[in-house]
């Protein structure tokens, strides 16, 4: 077994109240989020985190001062590097894209560690160019050229991912009656456009859900929708709000799974668990489940194990889809970044 570095790609988060304009500047400045040239991207950005400054503080003040994602992030690394070592010589990386550790940072570590192949592995089950091949593209563009790397650049219907959330949910609703349930998978949205233009991340997010609706009953009332907009734009739809506005006339007890975070952030402790469960109780709604996130799943941190030692042990080509070389993407989608497509 060769010397192996997995490097773990999240978004990152303020990891204080002083650091939340500076990561949204990051954010914002980034071509994949705002696709205008330098130097006005660069000016736009320094606009609006001035303006989402005072908003976004008193968010992160609501959760503790802090992000908690790289908490969750090292807590997963760990987990992961333990069921790794079992198998060969692993050590997991932490990259950020908007906040420390960022790219530059982990890549001197990795120098040091000196491994004979990397695996790139983004925690964003669902691919997109908004997310995952921003931080893939950021960090292959520094990496040395003659470190082999390989990269996971999805696993929306990994039987592990699927597993996990299946007995969360399960967990969730023990108790309840079934048909009184709407479940409601709730994704990060993304800008209409992009999707348009070809991204492959709703397809994604709906073979998610496809995969773990087929371990409930086939009554099972479900809903995929989206959350966090952010700008004028149109974004994917619809939104939460507007599906727990109907849940409400329905006359349901919302269930809501966020199917495309796999830790803990401000999208899930701050919208779901404070900003949208007062949203129903001003409706006169009193009972709203929120299913927890994977964090350090078992079973989602065991399915990540087998991804990394499927790509370290193949000799398939270098991009994967989980365990799987070949393109799960429909030739539609031209921002997937696996080209293998399968024999006909």
């Amino acid at each position: 077994m060769p010397k192996t570095a997995v490097i773990l790609f999240n978004l990152g988060g303020p990891d204080k109240l002083e650091s939340v304009k500076p990561f949204l500047f990051n954010l914002f400045n980034d071509r994949a989020i705002i696709n205008l040239p330098q130097p006005f991207r660069f000016m736009l950005a320094k606009l609006i985190s001035g303006i989402r400054n005072p908003k976004a503080k008193k968010i992160y003040e609501s959760i503790g001062g802090r992000s908690p994602l790289l908490s969750f992030t090292n807590s997963q690394a760990y987990a992961l590097e333990h069921e790794l070592s079992f198998s060969g010589d692993f050590k997991v990386f932490i990259s950020m894209r908007y906040w420390n550790p960022m790219a530059c940072e982990v890549i001197k570590e990795l120098k040091s560690y000196a491994p004979d192949q990397v695996i790139l592995l983004p925690l964003y089950p669902q691919f997109s160019s908004a997310t995952s091949n921003s931080s893939l593209e950021d960090f292959a563009s520094r990496l040395p050229s003659e470190i082999k790397a390989k990269v996971i650049c999805c696993y929306p219907s990994d039987s592990s991912f699927i597993a996990a959330h299946t007995n969360l949910i399960k967990q969730k609703i023990s108790g309840q009656n079934f048909s009184e349930l709407r479940f409601l998978f709730s994704a990060h949205g993304l800008p209409q456009s992009l999707i348009d233009e070809g991204d492959p991340y709703v397809s994604h997010v709906e073979k998610s859900v496809a995969e773990i609706v087929k371990n409930f009953p086939a009554e099972m009332d479900f809903r995929i929708c989206y959350q966090s907009k952010v700008g004028p734009k149109k974004w994917t739809s619809p939104n939460l709000e507007h599906e727990l506005s109907r849940v409400v006339i329905d006359k349901k007890t919302p269930v809501i799974v966020p199917i495309s975070f796999v830790a803990d952030n401000s999208e899930t402790l701050f919208e779901l668990d404070i900003q949208y469960k007062e949203f129903v109780a001003n409706l006169g709604l009193e009972k709203y489940l929120r299913v927890s996130t994977l964090n350090s799943s078992g079973i989602f941190i065991k399915g990540l194990a087998e991804i990394c030692k499927n790509a370290a042990n193949s000799n398939s080509g270098n991009i994967f889809c989980g365990k799987n070389p070949e393109r799960i993407c429909e030739k539609k989608f031209k921002f997937c970044p696996n080209k293998n497509y399968p024999q006909a």
